[in-house]
């Protein structure tokens, strides 16, 4: 039952390649659950990707630097545009949703392909204590815009205009059961902002937390690592920006060196977790540890900013950097091969994420066996401490068992959402991908 006061949302159902599916009826309002219900029935029973793309009105206020933006003449602005004006033609919801030319659109990436895009790469980012606080007022998992509103699914005749150079000019699918909208380019274009942007943001977490903790310790050697690592930074929004304006890649841009920068630091990250995994085989299994044991491998684990703390931050960064590297890869060789962009794009990730994801995992298993350690009075001579040292032993106690708050050792492949704000001239910010 729909209330007549709601918004209308059109929802499209986007295929990657020419694929059918029965049983799909367009244009009866659904709500919420039922849309999800949908997508679920789509991903089961359909050989290729498909995601669906809302449209939203777009919300009086968003903080925008979040996003990455793109003028009306990059290759996504344009795919989005020209779905756009062709779907206005013959759906006279379409046109009524887009008559602005502002909207919010926002694509959920069934859960089966985000694994295979990497569930490493998107993983919940939202602060403990307040769901959907990271993104403020934009549509999120928490459904706080969409509750309001009845999804009217679109039925799939429009086209999604050419691929200019990601993909072959799309259109609807053959005969023959339900056909879906095939929109490849306009797809891997919005997987691809996406993820890229979510990975900046979480860069951009890294250094604000690096920069705090260099300023308490002082130590020039980890300053030195952090401004080699957000040196590689511009380098790599050249790229991106290259790349999403379907240029090449040349030497001379310095993509190299920023690569190489980027795996140095990932070694050491490497090197260090193989430290901290041997330090933490080597304790007495279910037995108490003394603090002064602990603080010889995880130096300031029981301080609120400490060396091993920037250690792990200085490994955070290494590996948001790289992800956005991988998708730049992802990317060009997409480019490269016209005829089949999704497939190639999603293959490459697979390929070069797997190396990140053991890492992450890597140190989210140190800070739960950390975060399970018990900790011990320290052995001494005199039977009794002063107030200082018992509380420095709690405080030490507390801090340590944070360490494992909010982290996923292996997180289970959901949903997930990329919202793109569409302007009345063409332009679109694209916000971080997030889990729903």
């Amino acid at each position: 039952m729909t209330d007549d006061r709601q918004v209308t949302v059109p929802v499209w159902t986007l295929a990657t390649a020419d694929v059918r599916v029965p049983g799909l009826t367009a244009g009866e309002p659904m709500t919420a659950d039922r849309l999800a219900e949908l997508r679920g029935v789509l991903t089961v029973l359909a050989d290729q990707p498909i995601v669906t793309l809302e449209v939203h009105p777009l919300p009086g206020t968003i903080d925008r630097g979040r996003g990455v933006p793109l003028d009306a003449a990059s290759p996504l602005a344009q795919q989005l545009s020209q779905f756009i004006a062709q779907s206005a033609r013959s759906s006279l919801t379409v046109a009524r949703a887009t008559a602005s030319g502002e909207g919010l659109y926002r694509m959920v990436v069934p859960a089966k392909v985000a694994a295979q895009v990497g569930q490493g790469i998107i993983r919940p980012m939202v602060p403990k204590g307040g769901a959907g606080g990271l993104y403020g007022e934009l549509v999120s998992s928490t459904g706080r815009i969409a509750a309001k509103a009845r999804f009217v699914p679109v039925g799939g005749a429009a086209a999604a205009g050419t691929a200019g150079g990601a993909g072959a000019t799309a259109g609807a699918a053959a005969a023959g059961g339900t056909a879906l909208t095939v929109a490849a380019p306009l797809v891997l274009m919005a997987v691809a902002v996406g993820v890229s942007a979510h990975a900046d943001h979480k860069r951009r977490q890294a250094i604000d937390h690096i920069t705090d903790l260099l300023e308490q310790l002082q130590q020039d050697k980890l300053d030195d690592e952090l401004s080699e690592l957000d040196a590689c930074r511009s380098v790599i929004d050249k790229a991106t920006a290259i790349l999403l304006d379907q240029g090449k890649l040349g030497v001379s841009l310095g993509l190299d060196s920023a690569v190489h920068a980027i795996n140095t630091a990932l070694s050491k990250a490497g090197r260090r977790l193989a430290r901290w995994r041997s330090t933490l085989d080597g304790l007495p299994e279910g037995e108490a540890v003394e603090l002064s044991t602990l603080t010889k491998s995880f130096p300031g684990i029981d301080d609120q900013g400490g060396m091993f703390r920037a250690h792990l931050e200085l490994a955070s960064l290494a590996v948001a950097l790289m992800r956005r590297v991988v998708i730049l890869q992802a990317v060009e060789h997409a480019q490269s091969e016209p005829g089949n962009p999704f497939e190639n794009f999603t293959r490459v990730l697979q390929r070069d994420q797997q190396r990140l994801d053991e890492l992450e995992t890597g140190i989210a298993e140190v800070l739960v066996r950390l975060s399970a350690l018990e900790l011990a009075r320290p052995n001494g001579l005199r039977p009794v401490f002063t107030t200082g040292e018992v509380d420095r032993l709690m405080s030490a106690a507390h801090r340590i068992r944070r360490l494992g708050d909010g982290v996923t050792v292996k997180s289970r492949a959901t949903d997930v959402a990329i919202e793109i704000a569409r302007d009345k001239d063409g332009s679109v910010v694209v916000f971080p991908a997030l889990p729903v």
